[in-house]
């Protein structure tokens, strides 16, 4: 029986349990702390159109966003250039230099998406955004006849150095164990893309290597990391070199935003937003209300009069709008002063959370974005800011969620009916109604007599004591309460004894839980892609561009 809520992807016979079938799902408006709007995108799109470029499961979406794009004028074969040069020097595998090569054609588009550089590649999420990508570029290719490259976008320039710092795995007991980067000089003020890892990461990397525990892949893995992950190496730079050797080959671009050599294709973007510091803002703002009023909390709430970009001078600064000129910090500028830097030295300006999409969408032919749940949310507050700057706003692509789990784990859900999200609560409550559930009827039912025997018999004192005395009432509801603190205790007792007598149960559900809701959250968003790499092996990643389905509003269970 499959854990309440929980469906089948294939039609299976009804002797099929979750461990023969590997894909699984849940509707996501049942999954706890998914934001509501991914529920109304998937499910009811016509409530929230008007803040998006279209419903991307109808074909005609595609068709015309296509279209719009063909319309473009871009500098392709710049770009296509400059992508090359990045990819050579990152010695990026020969299937993703093809396919950024491709760019340079007319008849290429892009499907985008992108994430911070967390530690060793980051948390599952972080690859399942990459998988989308690539299994929705193959499929738009097929369907509409053109050439599609999956685009990686690594936001390089954020500052927000304890975001992506750490990486979580599962040691062989399946305890959590997290292993931190060393904090190089300026983390936390310089964008990451600034940051070198220095001699001490050699030590975290054997760190990493002991919690995750020897399998037949750690090796290999572990080399992986040292390769990409070595003294004098960008933070950012290391992120983009493993993410290329394990996507590079099935065609993802891996693109570090951060390269000062394309700064110049959307110099001019720069220097209109310094022109028109807060207008951006104030559109976000205005769809951000909007969004509010369909009862979805916007995910970015724009300070007025400030400019969506950044000052990059070793730190990034905020730009803003002070009397008739503009404040970056303690410096003042007046605003052609700062547009005309922007235009001349562009490099020294990178675009904050509701510019870089714009950035993103002149740099490249993008038709649709692969977005996380919160991204999805400002992104729906962005449909007037790319009005604003006449680029057309791609398709927004939910990305795949999901949990990924092994063979005994899915046996474990089979059998017992357990409500997958009550895995997540770090106390033993599901554990012991999954104990309660195999007590043998006939105690489950003695103790239920004794309960429904003890409040008949006691209502029958309770009515006939006040003949002989009337304040004995109150000692008759006193001792009847006693008497139930003595069975409920005696239940208790008998719980307890089914855990001692249990305890291959106790751990099954414990090793469940581990796997499914770490430290009490989300698998994808808590375990590092490294465990499952180590626990899988690469050929994980080819499973789940065959097996994970491009289906919206499901959170997908599978098992490997």
């Amino acid at each position: 029986m499959l854990p309440n809520a929980l469906r089948e992807y294939e039609p299976v016979s009804a002797e099929t349990t979750l461990a023969e079938s590997p894909v699984s799902s849940l509707d996501v408006r049942q999954v706890s702390g998914m934001r509501p709007l991914a529920g109304d995108y998937a499910f009811d799109f016509a409530r929230v159109a008007a803040l998006y470029a279209g419903d991307p499961t109808l074909p005609a979406a595609w068709t015309d966003i296509i279209a719009r794009r063909r319309g473009v004028s871009r500098p392709r074969e710049a770009v296509a250039a400059m992508l090359d040069a990045q990819l050579a020097r990152r010695g990026a595998p020969a299937a993703a230099r093809q396919a950024a090569a491709s760019l340079a054609q007319p008849n290429t588009f892009a499907i985008v998406t992108g994430q911070q550089a967390g530690a060793f590649g980051g948390p599952l999420y972080t690859l399942l955004k990459a998988i989308t990508a690539i299994q929705l570029a193959r499929k738009i290719g097929r369907e509409q006849q053109a050439d599609v490259v999956p685009v990686f976008w690594v936001d390089a320039e954020d500052h927000d150095w304890d975001e992506i710092a750490s990486c979580t795995v599962l040691d062989p007991s399946f305890q959590p164990q997290t292993v931190t980067l060393p904090k190089p000089e300026g983390a936390g003020e310089r964008p990451v893309a600034a940051l070198t890892l220095d001699e001490r990461i050699d030590p975290s990397l054997d760190a990493l290597g002991a919690a995750l525990g020897a399998t037949a892949f750690t090796a290999d893995l572990v080399a992986a990391l040292r390769a990409a992950y070595r003294p004098g190496t960008g933070v950012a730079d290391a992120f983009a070199r493993l993410f290329d050797s394990l996507l590079g080959p099935h065609g993802l671009v891996v693109f570090d935003a951060s390269d000062p050599a394309a700064k110049p294709f959307v110099a001019d973007l720069f220097a209109r937003e310094i022109r028109d510091a807060g207008r951006t803002a104030s559109l976000a703002a205005t769809a951000g209300d909007a969004l509010a009023a369909l009862g979805h909390a916007p995910q970015v709430t724009p300070q007025a009069d400030t400019a969506a970009l950044f000052h990059v001078d070793g730190v990034r600064r905020q730009i803003r709008r002070q009397d008739d000129g503009l404040a970056v910090g303690d410096d003042r500028f007046t605003v052609e002063a700062l547009a005309a830097e922007a235009t001349a030295s562009p490099q020294h300006f990178s675009p904050n959370v509701l510019l870089r999409p714009i950035v993103q969408d002149r740099l490249f032919p993008t038709v649709a974005y692969v977005a996380g749940p919160s991204e999805l949310a400002y992104l729906g507050q962005l449909r007037g800011v790319y009005e604003h700057f006449g680029i057309p706003m791609p398709l927004m692509y939910p990305r795949a969620t999901a949990t990924i789990v092994d063979s005994a784990t899915a046996r474990f859900l089979g059998r017992y009916d357990i409500p997958f999200d009550d895995l997540q609560r770090q106390d033993e409550s599901a554990l012991n109604r999954l104990l309660e559930a195999q007590i043998p009827v006939s105690v489950e039912t003695a103790l239920r007599d004794a309960e429904a025997a003890l409040a008949e018999t006691m209502a029958r004192v309770s009515e006939a004591l006040p003949a002989v005395d009337p304040t004995l009432a109150g000692a008759a509801r006193s001792t009847q309460s006693k008497m139930e603190h003595e069975l409920k205790g005696l239940r208790g007792k008998m719980i307890q004894a089914a855990k001692r007598r249990d305890e291959t149960l106790r751990r099954q559900f414990t090793r469940t839980q581990a796997q499914v809701f770490p430290l009490g959250h989300p698998q994808e968003r808590t375990l590092g892609i490294v465990y499952f790499l180590n626990r899988y092996g690469p050929g994980s990643i080819d499973r789940l561009l065959a097996e994970l389905p491009l289906e919206l509003g499901r959170h997908w269970i599978l098992t490997i």
